[in-house]
């Protein structure tokens, strides 16, 4: 396992886990890697400093640090991402891909009316937007791209 620092078009600033460089150059060129904070699938390796350990041993704490795990959100900002992200989850229907398909027949009657959420490009998002059908960004990836 080899971890990154990356960075995305927009300069949000993260870090990621890859079986190996190889892993994450295939990863990136098939657009499965995409930004941690905003979803751009614009990605790229950020400078890094070598992780070199002293010949001097630290004692390692007793047990982890069980106060803020790291699957747990640990700003107020982190908090309300991860409750808005199970509230949209809990009351809309995830159509994956097929959004602008599915928001644009739900607007012109075709499909029965109900809250969804998805994934569309930004060609499709300002498509959709043109032609008056509401549609807003999520501040979160869909769940099948966070690594």
């Amino acid at each position: 396992m080899i971890k990154y620092s990356l960075i995305c078009a927009d300069g949000h600033r993260f870090e990621s886990w890859f079986a190996s460089a190889n892993a994450f150059e295939k990863l990136v060129a098939s657009g499965m890697v995409s930004c941690a904070v905003c979803g751009s699938e614009k990605v790229e390796k950020a400078m890094m400093a070598p992780n070199v350990k002293s010949s001097e041993r630290k004692a390692e704490p007793a047990c982890p640090d069980t106060e803020h795990p790291l699957s747990a959100p640990a700003t107020t900002a982190e908090k309300a991402i991860a409750e808005l992200r199970k509230r949209v989850e809990a009351e809309s229907d995830y159509v994956g891909r097929d959004f602008a398909r599915e928001a644009r027949a739900i607007h012109e009657g075709e499909a029965p009316k109900r809250s969804i959420h998805g994934e569309a490009n930004m060609q499709e998002a300002r498509s959709l937007i043109e032609d008056g059908v509401p549609v807003a960004p999520l501040p979160f990836a869909p769940r099948r791209k966070t690594n």
